[in-house]
């Protein structure tokens, strides 16, 4: 690819990434000879095919030198996520039995100091992105490589690279237990990329990238391959808080998500909608309904208003996202069709998809083709990819797509993959007659009630998400008599709210007691309880008074609940909602 790349899709922004406020951009050729001199570093350094090398980086250019370079020289690639606990890097570098590490700087470096140091041999053998006392620089491998070249035993070694090679191990997010090593091979990464290829749209109408999602999430990680397969240049984030600024920066034309900062920023557009006052409010909210009211199948009359509200306020949603934002890429978790359908109506298709770490991970996605869009599926089953709903309605895949197993873990891997090649992804779904898969729960979330009840807590949580006022929501009642509910509230929304009520309070935890502000989220959850079973019907609440994320632990990188942890956490304020 880096060759091709070179010859075809020839850009000085091949890869880019902002430091100390400037973006620092590498050409395609740039790219390339960094690759190699790296490999060749490594060849130095006595790395062998087999070997693992671990990256614990934030998402930049650095970490697709390193990822190319491990591939080339038949080495795994061990990307480690920069968020997780202690206790989880410590078995991961000694599961995983590296034998090199690089890290971004002294942020990640600290995490680890204590645990390489019980790791002979290891402390040696940590390279940094920046100059700090006491370690080596990637710059060193890179000259090392440089001065000591050797194309012909590089050539010979990609040439023995076989395709069911691992080429990385992704350790997912341990909530129970430790971490589990997905083995991914050439092969997996590729069958992924060959069926998405027809989806994604050409280099010649979407010219440019912004990458948020960590890379070493195999989601971001699979679509920055084929962002690069396509000579499509890629943009880095400098974090999650700078994402609307890089937006307006670099003004990107597709990018990948989560539905969560989807609903922060129709959040934010909400919320500025609520300051405006006379014509001009309400023109503004007639158009939010308008944009509710999207769908592919409205009358031409529809289409007519909708493009006239578009001139008049749409156009000023979509130019938050920058101006030539036109398709977006959502996954990891069923984004709301409100949301969905408020994005194209702004102009931004977004196309929804759904996969495992174990399968590389897309198993299927919306696409621009006869019965690849419907809000509330995930579209149709990638091509080359088998799917069926057993019995009790969990979702088995099988392809090539699918991993090796689990690294030294055999038993969880025959738990996980049957005697006839199927994958148990532990989600619940349906197919639909027209092939289009659609997510309903996960089969361990799935609770049951004291009377023997089942309830599935996200299509809850999913439903409670639609009301601004709420930030996050986790839904519990397994062995109790109902189902409860911890509430995050939406504290800038909820803000405005007591400001135009006249609520007066100093903190959060004083505002979220108020008698007024208890009694607004009671309307809200009643509300929401009419559309469900006396089951699912949330029948108390409590609310908590700071903000869910993944720098506080509550939170995966992808945005997901952590609910053992939360359980845990939250373990006697939610027992009191039962007694």
């Amino acid at each position: 690819m880096l060759e091709r790349n070179v010859v075809e899709f020839p850009h000085e922004d091949a890869l880019c990434g902002k430091e100390n406020g400037i973006w620092v951009k590498y050409s395609s050729k740039d790219y390339q000879n960094i690759v190699n001199n790296i490999s060749y570093g490594f060849l130095q350094l006595g790395i062998k095919k087999g070997d693992c090398i671990a990256t614990i980086t934030p998402n930049r250019p650095e970490w697709n030198f390193l990822d190319m370079a491990i591939m080339q020289v038949g080495a795994i690639h061990v990307a480690i996520y920069p968020t997780i606990s202690e206790s989880d890097y410590d078995y991961i570098l000694h599961h995983a039995d590296v034998k090199l590490i690089f890290v971004s700087g002294w942020e990640m470096l600290r995490k680890i100091t204590d645990i390489i140091k019980n790791i002979p041999g290891l402390e040696e053998k940590v390279y940094t992105f920046r100059n700090l006392r006491g370690y080596r620089h990637l710059n060193e491998v890179v000259e090392m490589g440089r001065v000591n070249p050797a194309p012909q035993y590089l050539k010979e070694i990609k040439e023995s690279i076989s395709p069911d090679d691992v080429v990385s191990i992704v350790y997912t997010s341990g909530t129970t237990g430790n971490p589990k090593g997905v083995m991914l091979t050439h092969r997996n990464f590729l069958t992924n990329i060959v069926g998405i290829l027809p989806i994604i749209p050409t280099p010649d109408d979407y010219n440019r990238v912004l990458s948020y999602l960590p890379l070493c999430h195999v989601y971001e990680r699979m679509m920055n391959y084929s962002w690069q397969y396509l000579g499509i240049p890629v943009y880095y984030a400098e974090s999650l808080a700078k994402i609307a600024d890089n937006m307006q920066e670099i003004n990107p034309t597709i990018f990948t998500t989560v539905p969560r900062l989807l609903e922060k920023i129709y959040d934010k557009i909400l919320a500025q909608g609520r300051k405006l006052s006379g014509i001009k409010q309400k023109l503004f909210f007639r158009a939010n309904e308008l944009a509710l009211e999207f769908d592919f199948n409205q009358k031409p009359s529809y289409f007519r208003k909708l493009n006239r509200y578009r001139k008049l306020v749409l156009n000023k949603w979509k130019a938050v996202t920058g101006n030539n934002l036109r398709v977006i890429v959502t996954g990891g978790a069923a984004i709301q069709p409100r949301i969905s359908r408020v994005f194209w109506a702004i102009g931004v298709k977004v196309l929804e998809g759904y996969g495992t770490s174990e399968t590389s991970p897309v198993i299927s996605v919306s696409n621009f083709f006869k019965n690849g869009l419907e809000f509330g599926t995930a579209g149709p089953v990638l091509p080359g990819t088998l799917v069926k709903i057993a019995d009790d309605g969990e979702i088995l895949a099988k392809g090539n797509h699918v991993m090796k197993g689990y690294y030294k873990a055999d038993d969880l891997t025959a738990e996980a993959i049957d005697k006839d090649g199927w994958l148990h992804t532990g989600d619940l779904g349906k197919l639909s007659p027209e092939g289009r898969l659609s997510i309903t729960g996960r089969k361990k979330e799935m609770f049951k009630t004291a009377f023997g009840k089942y309830v599935v807590p996200t299509i809850i949580e999913n439903m409670f998400a639609e009301e601004s006022l709420i930030d996050n929501i986790m839904v519990v009642g397994e062995n109790k008599q109902f189902a409860a509910a911890l509430i995050v509230p939406n504290f800038p929304d909820l803000r405005s709210w007591c400001v135009n009520k006249g609520i007066d309070y100093t903190t959060n935890e004083e505002m979220i007691k108020h008698p007024e502000v208890v009694k607004k989220y009671k309307k809200i959850v009643d509300h929401f309880n009419q559309f469900l079973g006396d089951t699912e019907k949330v029948k108390r609440f409590d609310l908590i008074g700071y903000e869910w994320s993944v720098a506080t632990g509550e939170l995966t990188p992808t945005l997901k609940l952590k609910r053992n942890m939360l359980m845990k956490k939250y373990e006697a304020q939610i027992e009191k909602l039962f007694n």
